[in-house]
């Protein structure tokens, strides 16, 4: 499926670009599985690597990672650089239906 496909989704869409090299992208890894036991069908959550994917990286700006950016049919609704808790991205996401 295409990133074009993946944002443009009626359901709020958390896309979490990371890097296998990046220790707080490991350490929000577990808060993003509570995460999506939480909110099921309400949201999806997909991750991309910024090494593998440089060119959605660029097209993005993202100048460090993690970066998390939530869409609603292909609107930027939140992005924000660094940790996040798992209460905060819940909340955004259910407010986003």
């Amino acid at each position: 499926m295409k990133y074009s496909e993946i944002i443009n989704s009626e359901t709020p869409t958390l896309v979490d670009f990371t890097a296998t090299w990046c220790g707080p992208c490991k350490a929000m890894a577990p808060i993003l599985e509570q995460l999506a036991l939480n909110i099921g069908e309400k949201g999806k959550i997909i991750k991309i690597d910024v090494d593998k994917n440089p060119g959605i990286a660029e097209k993005m700006k993202i100048q460090g990672v993690p970066t998390f950016v939530l869409y609603k049919k292909g609107e930027i609704i939140w992005r924000q650089s660094g940790m996040q808790s798992l209460t905060q991205l819940q909340t955004l996401i259910e407010n986003a239906q």
